[in-house]
């Protein structure tokens, strides 16, 4: 094993991945922890899934920590300037003299979905994000508002429109839609007033509303129109997003794109609806690549950066 070794970390909302390097993109090591988007779990809660997904990747490859010469993180919840402020300082005391890149989580996909990490990612999961450069490094984004704002064409808004589309169905304001049984049987209740205690009463969190995704994808293939209409529409609301960072950066056809989450990795329906409306708006992207592992655009990251200090 030479010397040059990388480190590449994806850290999330719901785990911290960690992957070690050679200078040509060999994977050496592997490390996993829990959360670490420390809007969601808190700083020291972060700073320790971090320390605990490297120290297990260095187990793996059995090197040791002075071997690493380049770091990237690409953290959730890291777009504003205090949010990056404060992962440096803590970077900076862990890895005193290396060059420690810090970027947010559609930086990790577009690195490792596009061949020269220009184009555009587009994330759905839970929630939704665009996000854009160009080979001059500008950049772009749209969405990424949160549930609340924003969020169109994510696991999220998906499942909640396919619960105001029982509860219309149950009223008569709404067409039938096999959507009143699927949702229903898939959280065990037996009636739509169920709902109501389950939503405001129980209390449930986004991610689990936007579980119910592959119910309405389900619900679309056997012929229902509602569903379908959610599922049409969560694509444009995708299309909408990406075509937008397309035309910030004056992008031209056919642009890379990068596609990760859930919604977009695991459910072909959603990346072809969402390269059709792109269409339709005037874009066409192409080549267009599933990134399962975001962790692997920060070992890129981290390799130009090696290449960067003249060490290759």
């Amino acid at each position: 094993m030479g010397s040059d070794v990388v480190v590449g970390i994806d850290g999330g909302g719901s785990k911290t991945l960690a992957l070690l390097a050679d200078a040509q993109g060999r994977i050496v090591g592997r490390g996993m922890a829990g959360p670490s988007n420390y809007q969601a779990v808190g700083a020291e809660q972060a700073w320790q899934a971090l320390e605990a997904a490297l120290q297990a990747a260095l187990a793996d490859a059995q090197i040791l920590r002075q071997e690493v010469r380049a770091v990237c993180l690409g953290l959730a919840g890291v777009d504003r300037p205090a949010d990056l402020a404060l992962v440096h300082e803590w970077a900076s005391r862990q890895w005193a003299g290396l060059p420690v890149m810090i970027v947010n989580d559609a930086q990790l996909v577009l690195a490792a979905g596009t061949p020269a990490g220009c184009g555009v990612a587009l994330i759905s999961g839970t929630g939704s994000i665009a996000y854009g450069a160009r080979p001059d490094g500008q950049s772009a984004r749209a969405g990424g508002w949160g549930h609340l704002l924003g969020d169109e064409g994510s696991g999220y808004a998906i499942g909640l429109a396919a619960l105001r589309a029982v509860v219309r169905a149950a009223d008569g304001r709404g067409p039938a839609t096999r959507l009143h049984g699927a949702v229903l049987e898939q959280w065990g209740l037996g009636a739509p007033e169920s709902l109501i205690q389950r939503m405001y009463v129980d209390g449930i969190a986004a991610v689990e509303i936007a579980t119910l995704t592959p119910v309405v994808v389900r619900s679309a293939a056997e012929g229902d129109g509602v569903a379908q209409a959610i599922i049409d529409d969560g694509c444009m609301e995708l299309a909408l997003a990406a075509v937008s960072v397309v035309r910030q950066l004056d992008l031209t056809s056919p642009v890379p794109c990068a596609l990760a989450g859930g919604v977009l990795v695991h459910l072909p329906v959603m990346a072809t609806g969402l390269r059709v409306a792109a269409q339709q708006l005037g874009v066409l992207f192409e080549p267009v690549m599933s990134v399962t592992e975001p962790a692997m655009g920060a070992v890129k990251l981290a390799i130009r950066q090696l290449e960067q200090q003249g060490a290759h």
